[in-house]
């Protein structure tokens, strides 16, 4: 099974249309079983940002696509655009895997928060799908990211949403919002954070990205595709300082 997670597109003044194009090109040369959108389509939460965002992931070519909303995303009401214009599922299933989404924005605030009934849901679908890998999909990170500055704005219960996953053996936790490619193992899991695929606003990582997760029995890779360049294993991400370098675009 092939996946690929896409994040923080940001349609709106940041958008980076030839950015996004190349990234659409690449990705369905891959043929994904499933493609994960981590939120933040939209700068603003407006109209036209929605239309801008709805036409550009059509573009891509996916058997399926898993979606969660950013905090972006809900300014200016955006959070009914959102429902409008994608009606997303909060559980998906691909083969042997169920995605399942968290949403962690909330109205005019930059902090996500999952919220204490949010979380028992969780537990529960998690529960009842004790049998299968689990995914967890969400905006918000839940560990601080490196090069992203003073972090005041995860997800203000996180204590809570990692005891949850922890304890109903997850397998992933896909995030998005720092514009930071990065990967954590906690336990038994990997908190996979990524970078912006078409935002001009990259931090630490300073290249347009998007992460392929290569599932094979129970053999999992997951790699960093820079728009336009190199694939590098993410894990890589923890060992050395190339990161840090400007794209050669």
């Amino acid at each position: 099974m092939l996946l690929v997670q896409i994040s923080d597109i940001h349609c709106g003044p940041q958008f980076q249309k030839a950015v996004f194009d190349s990234a659409v090109n690449e990705i369905n040369g891959l043929k994904p079983d499933g493609i994960i959108v981590t939120g933040d389509l939209t700068e603003e939460g407006l109209v036209a940002q929605y239309k801008q965002a709805k036409t550009a992931l059509e573009r891509i070519e996916s058997k399926k696509i898993v979606m969660c909303s950013g905090n972006h995303d809900y300014r200016s009401t955006g959070y009914y655009l959102f429902r409008h214009f994608f009606s997303p599922e909060n559980i998906v299933e691909i083969e042997d895997t169920v995605f399942v989404t968290l949403s962690t924005a909330r109205p005019d605030r930059d902090e996500g928060e999952a919220g204490y009934r949010q979380i028992m849901w969780l537990k529960q679908i998690l529960e009842k799908h004790k049998d299968k890998r689990k995914v967890v999909v969400m905006h918000h990170h839940l560990i601080p990211v490196p090069d992203t500055g003073t972090d005041r704005i995860r997800i203000v219960d996180a204590g809570d949403v990692l005891r949850v996953i922890a304890r109903e053996s997850v397998d992933f936790v896909l995030c998005g919002h720092k514009h930071r490619p990065w990967i954590w193992r906690l336990e038994d899991f990997f908190v996979v954070n990524a970078g912006t695929v078409s935002s001009e606003r990259t931090r630490g990582f300073f290249a347009n990205s998007y992460n392929i997760i290569d599932i094979q029995n129970e053999e999992v890779k997951i790699y960093l595709k820079v728009v336009g360049g190199k694939r590098i294993d993410l894990k890589d991400v923890l060992k050395h300082d190339y990161l840090h370098l400007p794209s050669k675009r």
